[in-house]
Parts: C-alpha cells; sequence; structure tokens
C-alpha cells in the first residue's frame, strides 16, 4: 500500500527542514492532537500512540541531505516507511511530501488506509507550521 500526503511549504531550507525531520524529538511537535502516547526510546527512533490504535515504534533509517529522510518500522510485524521528500524553493523555504509505503494484507489495507491517509496529511499540515 502506497500512500501520499498533500504537498506542503514550508519556510525552512531544504538543509533546515532535512534537520527537523533527522531529529526524532521534533516529532512530537508535528503529531495530531488525539496522540496518547510519544516517548523518544534513543537517540533516532521514537515511540507513539494514537488514542484507539496500538504503539507505533519508528527509526530514521536513512538521510539523504538535504532532500530525504526516511523512518521505518522498528517491528516487522507491520513492515513499512515513512519518507519525507524535501525540494528547496530558496534558501528559505522548501516543500515537502511526505510518502508511506506498507505490506498489508487486504483486509488489513482496508481498515488502516483512512487513518494512515488522515495521519500524514495532519504530519504534513503541522510541517506549514514550523
Amino acid at each position: 500500500m502506497k500512500l501520499n500526503s498533500k504537498k506542503v511549504t514550508t519556510q525552512k531550507s531544504a538543509a533546515e527542514l532535512c534537520d527537523f525531520l533527522a531529529d526524532v524529538r521534533n516529532f512530537e511537535t508535528l503529531m495530531p492532537e488525539n496522540i496518547s502516547k510519544f516517548e523518544v526510546i534513543r537517540e533516532n527512533a521514537f515511540v507513539f500512540a494514537l488514542k484507539g490504535m496500538p504503539e507505533i515504534a519508528l527509526e530514521v533509517k536513512e538521510v539523504e541531505k538535504p532532500n530525504k529522510v526516511v523512518l521505518g518500522a522498528i517491528s516487522d510485524k507491520i513492515p513499512f516507511t515513512l519518507t519525507g521528500n524535501i525540494e528547496e524553493i530558496s534558501e528559505n523555504a522548501s516543500t515537502v511530501e511526505l510518502h508511506f509505503e506498507g505490506e498489508f494484507n487486504a483486509m488489513m489495507a482496508m481498515m488502516v488506509k483512512g487513518p494512515i491517509s488522515k495521519f500524514i496529511d495532519t504530519l504534513a499540515s503541522n510541517l506549514e507550521q514550523v
């Protein structure tokens, strides 16, 4: 299953935005309001939970400065990646689009598509504010 967020413009250079996304502590400010848990578990990893959903642990898998940050699930039970693709507009502005890619059976994909789409759009919208 592949999902894309809307492309949003930020008031950060591509390098600044890449650094921001590569620092897992910053994801707490990007989370939706219905978050019930957020905890940094090591320098490059965090765990979070939304109300009514299981905990998800993510870690930074790859950083291609200044254009790409890839986060991936730590657990093999639900393998997926969340990639931030960054494009520089000017020295003080850039765009970012989030790409979610996961391997789910058809039943699971039907159940999670809506919540995941909403989640990555919320992350993208909150990136506009940073």
